[in-house]
This record gives C-alpha cells, sequence and structure tokens, in this order.
C-alpha cells in the first residue's frame, strides 16, 4: 500500500502549524494570494512556522504573483516549496 502524504493548506496562525506538524502533516501551507480569505501577508511567514522542524516541508500557494512578491516570500527563508495556481508560464 503507498504511503499517504499530507498537506494542510490555508494556514493562518502558529498554533494551527505547530498541531499539524505534531499530528503528522507533512506538508504546511500558506496563501499568498490577497483576495482569498485565508491570505497572509510575507511578513507573517516567520510567525506561523516558528519551531516547525525540517521534516515537515513549508509550502506557499500564490495565484498569478508578482514577482516582486514572490521574491519577499523567498527573501524570508521560511519556504521549502513555491505553488502556482494561476496562469503562470514555465519562464515565470
Amino acid at each position: 500500500m503507498p504511503e499517504v502524504w499530507i498537506k494542510i493548506c490555508g494556514l493562518t496562525r502558529s498554533n494551527d502549524a505547530q498541531n499539524a506538524a505534531a499530528l503528522g502533516a507533512n506538508a504546511l501551507g500558506v496563501v499568498i494570494y490577497p483576495p482569498s480569505s485565508r491570505a497572509i501577508s510575507p511578513d507573517q511567514l516567520s510567525d506561523i512556522f516558528d519551531g516547525i522542524g525540517p521534516e515537515t516541508q513549508r509550502v506557499a500557494l500564490f495565484v498569478d504573483p508578482e514577482e516582486d512578491l514572490v521574491n519577499r516570500v523567498l527573501a524570508s527563508e521560511c519556504i521549502d516549496l513555491l505553488q502556482f495556481h494561476g496562469n503562470e508560464d514555465q519562464d515565470f
């Protein structure tokens, strides 16, 4: 039987991230898309992911972002993976 891999997305609070990691989530995601009700700003990343160990991947989800926004998230050094859900092309 294949191993199940679990990602919890839309996190907005550190406590929820801590609980999801403690319960065995493989990845934790945040939404970096201002129109979303679950959107966070890059400034919140370090607080949300504080204390999350390297065994849990940290994911930022974007929808048609400006390059500057992606660079701000990368500069935070809080994210392991970028997930794009818009019309970004391969060259983005």
